[in-house]
């Protein structure tokens, strides 16, 4: 199970309260994390990533083990710590501002 941490306005949206963990088959990745998290809540499916394009949204970010992870390729393993969920996957809203 992977734990992932969402910011208040998704929790919210996906209707939960702290974190979530969702199942993913096969490798662990920033693509298959965010599918199991659409799958598991449907209100998320398109708000942290284009339906289309499949890319992020430019105001969220995703982190793991304290690194951004949000311009690396999606489809590229996380570590084992994600895996196994002893650290949280992280979406992050991003700060704004002129």
């Amino acid at each position: 199970m992977i734990r992932v941490k969402l910011p208040l306005h998704l929790r919210r949206l996906a209707g939960v309260d702290g974190d979530v963990t969702v199942e993913v088959t096969g490798i662990a990745t920033q693509r298959t994390v965010i599918d199991a998290l659409e799958q598991a809540y449907p209100a998320l499916e398109g708000v942290i990533r284009d339906r289309s394009t499949g890319k992020r949204r430019p105001l969220l970010r995703l982190f793991a083990c304290g690194e951004d992870l949000s311009n690396e390729d999606p489809e590229a393993p996380l570590p084992n710590a994600i895996a196994n969920g002893e650290e949280p996957f992280m979406v992050v809203g991003a700060i704004a501002g002129g």
